[in-house]
């Protein structure tokens, strides 16, 4: 096993990144009920359930380094045995990110009228969430550090699925928005403004979701691709 050190470091910084991610969508979700009083009411409940899932999901990273720190803190359970809520993140992780990828799915439909992409995307979607569920069951049942790629097919599931659906996204969205450059400055200033955003947003995503994966391949009995999974869900 590694040490201290490579096992809790890097879960540790990845639980304050989370923290402090976590202050910006509380913010941003304020902002967004002052600003946006007549979206459907489903839209509403929508942010509202993704800010309730969020909040749980920071207390579930919490509570994961408060046992192997303190609670469990000088045994050698605590490096050995996962805490309990390690197997809470994947599929606090998926319950957060599918329900955005089906949305912004719905929304490619009726802004390219492209089935077939908001399609891609809904199937990447709904892996990821059976990838996720798998890797909750995996931990709960194989909680043993050593022993966790012992499933690896699950975790390959989850984060290479989702990375790709986030790169269909953010392709489909680029592409869509580049045809409709009129030529008019004004107007073609604003589309490249968002064509920015929707880079910067659903490629960082995709990216982390990417480079997650490939720590937890190369980089084995380490929890370094924990600090790219909190700052991935919270980025959701």
């Amino acid at each position: 096993m590694p040490g201290v050190g490579l096992l809790f470091g890097p879960m540790l910084i990845g639980v304050y990144l989370n923290t402090i991610l976590y202050g910006v969508l509380v913010v941003q979700t304020f902002i967004y009920y002052q600003t946006y009083k007549n979206d459907k009411p489903w839209i509403r409940y929508l942010i509202l359930y993704l800010f309730i899932l969020e909040t749980l999901n920071t207390g579930f990273d919490i509570g994961m380094m408060y046992e192997p720190l303190i609670v469990r803190y000088a045994t050698p359970r605590a490096t050995i045995v996962a805490p309990i809520m390690l197997s809470a993140d994947p599929i606090a992780t998926v319950m957060i990110s599918t329900p955005v990828q089906l949305f912004i799915a719905w929304r490619i439909n009726i802004i390219t009228k492209s089935k077939l992409t908001a399609g891609i995307v809904s199937f990447f979607s709904i892996c990821a969430f059976i990838g996720g569920i798998a890797t909750t069951i995996s931990v709960t049942l194989i909680p043993e550090y050593a022993r966790l790629h012992e499933f690896d097919g699950a975790v390959i599931t989850w984060l290479a699925s989702s990375a790709a659906a986030d790169i269909v996204i953010t392709s489909s969205l680029v592409i869509s928005l580049y045809r409709r450059k009129s030529g008019v400055r004004a107007t073609d200033d604003v589309i490249n403004r968002i064509i920015r955003l929707s880079v910067q947003t659903g490629m960082i995503t995709a990216i982390s979701a990417a480079a997650d994966v490939i720590i937890f391949l190369v980089v084995p009995n380490t929890t370094l691709y924990a600090n790219v999974v909190f700052y991935q869900t919270t980025r959701d």
